[in-house]
């Protein structure tokens, strides 16, 4: 008999499309997840999307008795309940300290009690900050942050001292982290906390850093979401979407089917114990692309407003260097971004979304956390 897996925040867009993999090849999926307005909106009721096999147990990964029910009969845990968005991360810390920190705590505790023969985390890339850089002379740079002087004078790129541009490369696991958001650091957390807990108790722990996930099921009404999702909102209201600095900056989109299925590599893949994976598309796409090519598939005419302003806790560029995923897990993407539009693109047709960009925006700016 396959294994019984949870899933933490499981009902949202990666843990949905994972349940679906899971269940797809054979595993039973419990999914614990507090259906957070922000997220499944006012209702809090079962998302339609969710596969009907799946098992829903509603609660919150603080509540200690909650995660001692979901883990009953677990061979194997997917941690993904978390509070996701840079911006909204820096004024409302307590709630992303509390979900992301003390809620990874809380599982922790009660694995420890009820150990699983595997324990896989979803990290972020925003931990690297910016991503790695060499100089013109081939000099790799692991650390670099950007000057707020430079900003407000709309120097966007990190220079040396003959005035250069770095030149962003693949960004590989070894890259030091950065923590440029309190969102950065509470993935931070998450990641170590399992790792440390894993290796100290025995329990295989794995820790996949998403890049940029895309493609169906996104919340298209939080504001705070993956930037596919925020622009997708924006232009079913036909309004432009809005571009921070001048959307050169860089990144790497990954579909959630990809995301997906490198997760259940990482259950399957015993030389994924103790590691920390890249989970990417390898490819690179300036913001300023990614919208147009989002309103093409769309049909829509509206061009990208580019503000020229900086989000503090946004970096420049950071795309992934995917060798050790292929190498120690056999992933690569299949899902080509193109596609991956087109079919973000008709499941859009049938949605409604709340376009809460220019709120956000607005509580940014209220809180000086815009140049």
């Amino acid at each position: 008999m396959k294994k019984r897996v949870l899933i933490t925040g499981g009902a949202g867009f990666i843990g949905s499309h994972l349940a679906d993999e899971l269940i797809g090849k054979g595993y039973q999926v419990r999914v614990l997840d507090n259906l957070s307005e922000q997220v499944h909106g006012p209702m809090a009721q079962r998302p339609d999307y969710l596969n009907p096999q799946a098992e829903l147990v509603v609660g919150d990964v603080r509540n200690k008795k909650a995660v001692r029910e979901a883990l009953d009969g677990v061979d194997a845990v997917f941690h993904f309940a978390a509070m996701v968005g840079v911006g909204q991360s820096m004024y409302q810390i307590e709630d992303y300290t509390s979900v992301n920190n003390i809620g990874t705590s809380v599982l922790l505790e009660a694995l420890i009690e009820n150990p699983v023969k595997k324990l896989i985390v979803a990290s972020s890339m925003s931990i690297y900050g910016e991503g790695l850089y060499k100089t013109a002379t081939g000099t790799y740079i692991q650390e670099c942050d950007r000057l707020l002087e430079n900003l407000r004078r709309q120097r966007w790129d990190m220079y040396d001292d003959e005035e250069t541009p770095y030149i962003p490369i693949p960004t590989p696991e070894y890259k030091k982290p950065c923590l440029s958001s309190v969102y950065a650091l509470s993935k931070y957390d998450q990641e170590r906390l399992c790792l440390i807990t894993g290796k100290a108790y025995n329990i295989p722990t794995t820790a996949l850093r998403f890049f940029n996930v895309y493609g169906t099921r996104q919340a298209l009404s939080n504001p705070y979401t993956g930037v596919l999702a925020i622009f997708a909102s924006r232009l079913l209201n036909n309004n432009p979407p809005m571009i921070f600095e001048d959307g050169m900056q860089k990144r790497d989109f990954v579909h959630v089917k990809d995301v997906a299925r490198a997760c259940r590599l990482a259950l399957e893949t015993p030389e994924a114990d103790g590691e920390v994976f890249n989970i990417g598309s390898g490819n690179q796409y300036t913001i300023r692309e990614i919208a147009d090519k989002l309103a093409m598939v769309m049909g829509k005419s509206n061009k990208a407003e580019v503000t020229g302003k900086y989000r503090v806790g946004d970096i420049r560029h950071c795309f992934a260097d995917l060798t050790k995923a292929t190498a120690l897990l056999g992933y690569e993407p299949q899902v080509n971004f193109e596609d991956g539009l087109t079919e973000l693109a008709q499941w859009l047709e049938g949605q409604i979304a709340v376009d809460s960009v220019n709120k956000a925006t607005e509580e940014l700016a209220s809180r000086g956390l815009t140049v």
